[in-house]
């Protein structure tokens, strides 16, 4: 299967390699028919659009530049128009292609087409894709397209191209013009970005006077995107062309375009639409220098821009636009926060804030809600500063909204400290937990290496193995030291419990990140006392030998030889001493090897606590260490178990929970029944009007209608087919 596929794709490209030499040589051979050339170059195009390795072919075959030599020579306006449409679509297709046509002399040629008086309008379009193609993403071509001059002559076109104010777009002259003119508007916007171009930028600032004389005189949208794409692209990240710009009068162009755009904007939606527009070009020249906001708050740009955000049909993308516009017309101009107070902006920040799932949002409001810091400082001083000419109801409702305003003030600095709250605590928790898994893992290597080296001293014998008992020993009290809980502290400063311990299970109560209570009880005594010991992991600390508390001794009535009641974790430690000197002694440890625990012979595995514990009931010959730790486990885990159950903090689903209440209320396991609830008319409704609606879905119909409590899915279509089965029922 796999090689018939190959095949298929071996004679696919031997055809089109076939059809791409065929048509070369039909260029080659038809100079004198224009007809059929322009054909054949389509045919190439098609190809090379249909497979990405058709241009690279065409450009090895030699085929690339006969078709720009036929561009050049031909003397047929058709036949140039189709040369130069396919070398656009071969180099836009393939980068290999493009940076072979980059060259001076193709620039040059496609200025001469561009200044010819002769050239139709047609053939300086397609002269203007060529040049936009070669100058995408190409800071070769943008250096070109300005030693060669092209960009001057792309910039006498967008000022002579459309020369009337009123365009009459149905007019197939006029269409023609202003599409030149729109790739033109596009050409000139790549020359100067992607990549960034100094010095095109300031080439192309001479254009911003004729595009403010369009914005003036011409407010269609076909005028206003271009336009506004161009400048915005021409001012980004320069600020001397922004300081030009504004020099000329532009951003108070632009504001009174947005004025009367945001008027228009509950009207109809291309309004609001093309108002966004604007705001992206004066958020471009007022991003690097927000001292320019002092030229916005003339128009109120930012009231304008709040009412504009109001507005329903705008997606996320656009509001960001808009708050971000706003961070930068406030971030350095006290009349603009102002207007942000008044305008009621504030709260309105804040619901986007509380509201919004979008982080950009939620940035650019916390953005504009750091710039009113300093205002609310001087909110008091700047109040009285303002003279108002309105009717007493307006000053009425503009008094309100102040008065309001440090409320809303509040209620944003608590936003912002319980996020910052959130991200310390995120922090603390990380840090703590990178420690607390290091000194496990330092911990678990000490117990790991003692244990192997008890192993081996005693397999050996002599001086040797007496002198490893006495190093081993000690290791073995430091450890017990750390096993040493303290109970006898009286102060709320002093911790409650201290618990360090070198054998497994406290090492498995270590990983655990919650806090875990164990309760026991002296069945000797008669009263019942009860010591909790709780283990948090974050509050682990390194204990030093001045610090150890003694655990104090219990008291009981009854005097009867038995082993003191302690804490299992301490017992457990004890017998583990007892037994490695017990196994030290012992001459012959092979015999007793032999028959020893799994958890004993499993020192080197890798274990947990889940891991450990089933080792420790699946082994038949358990010692007397692990018998205590599997019968304290068990105990504990029942314990737990009841607590929980208890207390009623145990998850269950509602069906298991529901389960569990029936078997703890109803003495001998006998289960309840449910009552019996009859079908009220309402509900007879309800289940033909969902069936006429969802068909046989009764789990749907149960949730869409308000059936009564205990209504389940198999009493709906048990319901619905005994009144089906009825001669005399009929659906409502």
């Amino acid at each position: 299967m796999q090689t018939s596929m190959e095949s298929e794709d071996t004679k696919k490209i031997q055809g089109m390699k076939t059809d791409l030499n065929l048509l070369l040589e039909c260029l080659k051979y038809q100079m004198d028919n224009a007809f059929s050339q322009k054909e054949a170059l389509v045919t190439i195009h098609s190809i090379c659009q249909q497979n990405s390795n058709a241009g690279l072919y065409f450009r090895e075959i030699g085929g690339l530049m006969f078709v720009k030599d036929l561009a050049k020579s031909s003397e047929h306006s058709m036949v140039k128009e189709a040369a130069l449409y396919t070398l656009g679509a071969v180099a836009e297709q393939n980068v290999y292609c493009q940076q072979t046509l980059c060259t001076s002399e193709l620039f040059e040629d496609l200025t001469w087409f561009l200044s010819n008086n002769d050239s139709n309008t047609n053939l300086k379009r397609m002269s203007v894709y060529v040049i936009l193609v070669l100058v995408s993403n190409n800071r070769t071509g943008q250096t070109l397209v300005r030693e060669t001059g092209c960009i001057s002559v792309l910039s006498q076109l967008f000022r002579t191209v459309l020369s009337k104010y009123e365009l009459n777009l149905s007019d197939e002259n006029v269409f023609q013009s202003y599409q030149l003119w729109s790739s033109v508007c596009s050409t000139l916007c790549v020359c100067v970005n992607n990549p960034q171009n100094d010095e095109n930028q300031m080439l192309c600032s001479s254009l911003f006077p004729h595009a403010n004389d369009w914005l003036i005189n011409c407010a269609k949208p076909e005028i206003i995107r271009p336009i506004c794409s161009f400048i915005g692209l021409t001012l980004a990240n320069n600020t001397y062309v922004q300081k030009y710009f504004i020099s000329v009068g532009g951003l108070d162009i632009l504001s009174q375009v947005l004025v009367q755009l945001e008027s228009d904007s509950h009207k109809t939606l291309s309004s609001a639409k093309l108002a966004v527009v604007v705001t992206k070009t004066v958020d471009a020249c007022i991003a690097d220098n927000p001292t320019f906001g002092v030229v916005l708050s003339k128009y109120h740009i930012v009231s304008k821009l709040l009412a504009l955000l109001l507005h329903e049909s705008l997606d996320s993308g656009e509001k960001f636009s808009i708050i971000l516009t706003v961070g930068h017309c406030t971030e350095d101009c006290e009349e603009n926060q102002y207007d942000l107070f008044k305008s009621n902006g504030l709260p309105l920040m804040i619901q986007v804030l509380t509201e919004s799932q979008n982080e950009e949002l939620n940035k650019a409001a916390t953005f504009v809600l750091h710039n009113c810091k300093k205002i609310t400082e001087k909110l008091s001083l700047s109040l009285g500063e303002y003279s108002f000419d309105e009717n007493e109801e307006q000053l009425k409702d503009i008094n309100m909204k102040e008065k309001n305003l440090e409320d809303y003030w509040k209620k944003a600095k608590e936003i912002l400290h319980r996020i910052e709250q959130l991200e310390r605590e995120g922090n603390e928790e990380r840090v703590q937990r990178e420690k607390y898994k290091d000194y496990v893992s330092s911990m678990n290597i000490n117990i790991q290496n003692t244990l192997k080296h008890l192993h081996a001293d005693s397999s050996g014998g002599g001086s040797k193995a007496e002198d490893r008992d006495k190093s081993q020993s000690r290791k073995l009290q430091s450890y017990k030291s750390h096993e040493v809980m303290s109970k006898a502290c009286t102060n709320d400063d002093q911790m409650k419990t201290l618990l360090k311990s070198a054998n497994p299970v406290n090492a498995c109560y270590r990983e655990s990140e919650q806090n875990k209570t164990l309760c026991k009880a002296n069945s000797s005594c008669n009263q019942n006392l009860r010591e909790e010991t709780t283990f948090e992991k974050k509050n682990f600390v390194s204990q030093s030998s001045d610090h150890i508390f003694k655990h104090p001794t219990p008291i009981g009535k009854n005097t009867k030889q038995q082993l003191p009641v302690t804490d299992p974790l301490t017992l457990c430690s004890d017998i583990i001493n007892k037994e490695v000197i017990g196994f030290l002694a012992t001459d012959n440890c092979s015999k007793i090897l032999k028959y020893r625990c799994s958890g004993c012979i499993a020192v080197g595995k890798s274990l947990n606590s889940r891991t450990f514990s089933k080792l420790l009931h699946s082994c038949p010959y358990q010692c007397d260490r692990h018998k205590v730790i599997v019968e304290a486990e068990d105990r504990y885990k029942n314990g737990l178990r009841k607590s929980l159950i208890c207390n009623k903090k145990i998850l269950l689903t509602p069906r298991r929970r529901g389960k569990l209440n029936n078997e703890s209320t109803t003495p001998g396991g006998i289960k309840k029944r449910r009552i019996r609830k009859n079908f009220t008319e309402e509900e007879v409704n309800y289940l033909f009007n969902g069936v006429k609606k969802m068909g046989n879905h009764w789990n749907l119909i149960l949730w869409s209608f308000p059936f009564q409590q205990g209504r389940k899915a198999v009493d709906l279509a048990h319901k619905y087919h005994k009144l089906t089965k009825r001669p005399k029922c009929v659906a409502p």
